[in-house]
């Protein structure tokens, strides 16, 4: 195989520096694999000529589910035979993408059988993402993966593969259990993963405490971060310690302080805690001597996304703080009563957080039926002229009276 490799002079130019590349990989593949033969020669071509030559057309997948796959064609078939198809398939990652070798090894030996070798580890939404293969081979491929256990993820307009930082497994600063909850809605909502039936995709990500490492306030359709809502808690003899041992505790902690409610005597710290927001920076900063309060659960956001129909938004807050207790029914409920509305109102390719900024927050949250809070509130108002339902209620009611 090794003899049949391109010529990719252009591509050859991006294995200089360094950064890995995913160009030496592709070569590593193309001595086993004509898949990947013929996609170095067709990459070269696009670097070459700069056009695409990748198309989508028709539908393809497994049966009985609608996501999953990923549906890729060559526009030149007929020079490059071996990647006229090259479909992607999503695979549904363990939550906090804890593995085996054994259950990697099993993967690979798959995808080698049946597609071109090459696997992106991992998507940014969280799947194991098998970049190739042929229609004939998605049922096979399908199979194999059951037989141990690994199952198709979201992909289309469905519930996307729910995604969760490691938690409490080796994270310290873990509010409830990420894993958990990631797994438990994972099985909850199979049919809405599997069966696209929204007016877009939504997506659900578990981060433990606000450093959010799995960033899903800026790319989740619903957040849930974990959070406290009692006094962080402080060890003062460890923070004489961190300033006995050469630490600026003002300019590197108490300046940085975005809510301001940290004061440094040169001898005491003391916290304001009913101005903290939860942005971890202390805690961070002097982990041995701070650490999240006892009241722990989580925060619930809902509305970020990339900018693909409209710009980029961040997740608001839909709930300050909810205690993360199995089954988390109180959360599913809202969930459901929100994929209601929006599949009811909701347009074609329109995010929820799109859905909410066209429909307004406050017609939103009476549908589903949550009460406005202060929290919700992302900047002051711009209208001097506000108008209470009350009134309206009160002056219809004068009028019954008068009639």
């Amino acid at each position: 195989m090794a003899d049949n490799v391109q010529e990719t002079p252009l591509l050859d130019e991006l294995e200089k520096g360094p950064w890995p590349s995913f160009v030496k990989e592709i070569k590593m593949a193309a001595k086993r694999n004509p898949m990947a033969v013929d996609l170095l020669g067709q990459l070269e071509k696009s670097y070459r000529e700069k056009i695409g030559y990748w198309k989508h057309g028709g539908i393809v997948g497994v049966m009985g589910y609608g996501g999953g796959v990923i549906g890729r064609y060559s526009d030149l078939s007929e020079e490059f035979p071996n990647v006229s198809h090259f479909h992607t398939m999503r695979i549904n990652q363990p939550a906090g993408w804890f593995y085996t070798t054994d259950a990697l090894r099993s993967i690979c030996d798959i995808w080698e059988k049946h597609g071109s070798g090459l696997t992106n580890m991992h998507g940014s939404t969280g799947d194991i993402i098998l970049l190739g293969t042929s229609t004939d081979h998605l049922e096979p491929v399908f199979d194999e993966l059951q037989k141990i256990d690994f199952d198709i993820g979201g992909s289309g307009s469905d519930v996307r593969t729910p995604s969760c930082c490691c938690g409490q497994a080796r994270c310290e600063w873990a509010c409830y259990d990420t894993m958990g909850a990631c797994y438990d809605f994972t099985m909850a909502y199979q049919d809405e993963l599997h069966r696209p039936a929204f007016p877009y995709k939504f997506k659900f990500k578990f981060s433990g405490c606000p450093n959010d490492c799995v960033a899903s306030i800026a790319r989740s359709d619903l957040s849930i971060i974990g959070t406290w809502r009692d006094d962080i808690q402080m060890d003062e003899a460890a923070v004489k310690e961190y300033a006995d041992n050469g630490m600026d505790i003002q300019k590197d902690v108490v300046d940085n302080c975005p809510a301001k409610c940290m004061a440094w005597d040169g001898t005491k710290l003391e916290i304001d805690n009913s101005y903290c927001r939860r942005c971890m920076h202390c805690i961070n900063v002097m982990p041995k001597a701070l650490r999240p309060g006892k009241d722990r659960g989580a925060t619930i956001l809902i509305g970020s996304k990339a900018p693909i129909v409209e710009g980029a938004m961040l997740s608001s807050v839909l709930i300050p703080f909810i205690k993360m207790e199995p089954p988390y029914q109180e959360i599913k409920d809202v969930v459901e009563r929100i994929w209601d509305v929006w599949c009811e109102e909701g347009k074609n390719r329109e995010r929820i957080g799109e859905f909410i900024q066209r429909v307004g927050l406050g017609n939103f949250l009476e549908a589903i039926e949550v009460e406005p809070i202060p929290e919700m509130v992302a900047h002051p108002r711009e209208n001097p002229y506000v108008f209470y339902e009350e009134y309206y209620e009160e002056d219809d009611e004068e009028e019954d009276d008068e009639s």
